[in-house]
């Protein structure tokens, strides 16, 4: 095992990994002690959170000087990918556009990261989220990797990998089902296929232009506009995609009534453009900041 830190001071902006990791931008983490997605706050936490990347394990956690790292290989460089340490957060939270509710938002969760997931895994764990809360979406990856999954040996540990797209292109509709993806399952099963036969991957996506690269991700079974922003945004750093779930409609119809014009698309962009540049990052703040129980600040006389 290999182990290392990366120094916050070599950081640009603050870090909060329980932030990052329980916001509900990915569910390729989770936390060996069983606790994810179970414990109050979910920021400051100091507890270490695993993933599995070109079958590598690697774990972190977050003390008061650092990010530290275990792992299968030297994994500084890819952690600081993964969760997003290369974003100056200062500059971006600068860029944004500011309001009560934005400003709380960011003031709450300060440190707060957008992932970079691998792609086929981000891909499946959306494409499972669709009326599901962020706890089950959670579980059901879980249920694929335990299945599917490669098994790796780690710590006197059984960990396993996130599965390839043939392991589920090979699966039925019924054995998906099984593991509780219910009216989910074919849509899994069909867009592995797609990714495990070439038919579309993602390199047929990553460095288009945002709204055609959003376009392209719906042609994969079960991806509507939403889950290929999810996508764009959690996976393939594209910064401005804003996912436009239930969480997202009601605040624009709470406090941005402006920015509502029917079509998805339409939407969107006008939020996009009232969020700023990074609107991605913006989005995310407000969605966990608002499932967490925040709200606007009432104003001032």
């Amino acid at each position: 095992m290999e182990r290392g830190a990366i120094p916050l001071d070599d950081v640009p902006g603050a870090v909060d990994v329980q932030a990052t990791l329980e916001s509900g931008q990915t569910y390729l983490w989770w936390r060996p002690d069983g606790d994810t997605y179970r414990t109050d706050g979910l920021s400051g936490g100091d507890a270490w959170y695993r993933t599995v990347i070109d079958d590598d394990v690697i774990d972190v956690r977050q003390t008061a000087t650092a990010i530290e790292w275990r792992g299968t290989t030297d994994a500084a460089p890819i952690v600081r990918d993964a969760l997003g340490l290369h974003d100056d957060l200062d500059a971006v939270r600068g860029a944004a556009r500011s309001d009560p509710l934005i400003t709380a938002a960011w003031d709450a969760y300060d440190g707060l990261r957008i992932v970079r997931d691998p792609f086929f895994g981000c891909l499946v764990s959306f494409i499972c989220s669709a009326q599901m809360r962020v706890e089950r979406i959670f579980e059901m990856q879980e249920r694929l990797r335990r299945e599917y999954g490669t098994p790796i040996t780690f710590d006197g540990q059984t960990v396993y990998s996130v599965p390839e797209p043939s392991a589920l292109a090979a699966a039925t509709e019924s054995d998906l089902r099984d593991l509780k993806l219910g009216y989910r399952a074919p849509y899994v099963q069909r867009t592995a296929a797609m990714v495990a036969s070439g038919e579309l991957t993602k390199q047929d996506i990553d460095g288009r232009a945002y709204e055609l690269a959003r376009e392209t991700m719906t042609d994969f079974v079960g991806v509507g506009n939403k889950v290929a922003d999810c996508v764009l945004l959690f996976s393939l750093g594209y910064l401005a995609a804003v996912p436009l779930d239930t969480w997202m409609q009601t605040a624009i119809e709470d406090h941005y009534p402006d920015c509502e014009r029917g079509r998805y698309e339409d939407t969107s962009r006008a939020f996009r453009e009232h969020l700023g540049p990074h609107a991605g990052y913006t989005q995310t703040y407000l969605f966990h900041y608002l499932r967490s129980g925040g709200s606007a600040p009432e104003p001032t006389e």
